[in-house]
C-alpha cells in the first residue's frame, strides 16, 4: 500500500502532540516494519525542517531528523501540474489540492492526516493515522 502521510501527522509524532502523537508514532513503527510503503512530498520536507527548527532552535538536530524521516518514508516531488490541477479542485484547501494531485499523479493509495475534513471531496481515498493501522491489525 502507497500512503501519502500529511505533514500534521509527521509532527504529530516528532513532537510528541498530545492527543495526536501515539497513533502518529505507531505510523511510523508501521511504517518501520513495512506494514506500507510511506511518501512525503518534497514541500512538506521543507515544512517538517523549519517546524523543528523553530521548536528545537537547532539545524543540525533539525537536519538528522529530516535523514532519519528519509529512511521511514521516501520523498515525493510536487510538480507545476498539480499546482495548476488544484487551483479549480473541489478540494477547498489550496495546499491539501495540491497534496491530493500529487497523490492522484504518484498513484497513492491514500493520504493519511488528521485533517480529513479538510480533504472533503477529494478522490483519494483520506483516512486518519487511527484508521491505516487498523488495516493492519
Amino acid at each position: 500500500m502507497r500512503v501519502l502521510i500529511d505533514t500534521c501527522v509527521i509532527i504529530d509524532a516528532l513532537q510528541a502532540r498530545k492527543d495526536f502523537g501515539e497513533d502518529a508514532e505507531r505510523l511510523f513503527i508501521a511504517a518501520a516494519n513495512n506494514c506500507f510503503l510511506g511518501y512525503i512530498t518534497a514541500k512538506a520536507a521543507t515544512d517538517i525542517y523549519y517546524l523543528m527548527h523553530h521548536y528545537t532552535h537547532d539545524d543540525k538536530t533539525s537536519r538528522n531528523t529530516l535523514n532519519k524521516l528519509f529512511s521511514l518514508f521516501d520523498v515525493l516531488d510536487t510538480s507545476g501540474i498539480d499546482c495548476r490541477k488544484a487551483v479549480p479542485s473541489s478540494v477547498s484547501d489550496f495546499e491539501d489540492a495540491v497534496m491530493v494531485e500529487t497523490a492522484i499523479r504518484t498513484e497513492m493509495d491514500c493520504i493519511v492526516t488528521r485533517n480529513i475534513k479538510d480533504f472533503g471531496n477529494s478522490p483519494v481515498p483520506v483516512l486518519s493515522p487511527k484508521e491505516l493501522l487498523a488495516t493492519f491489525l
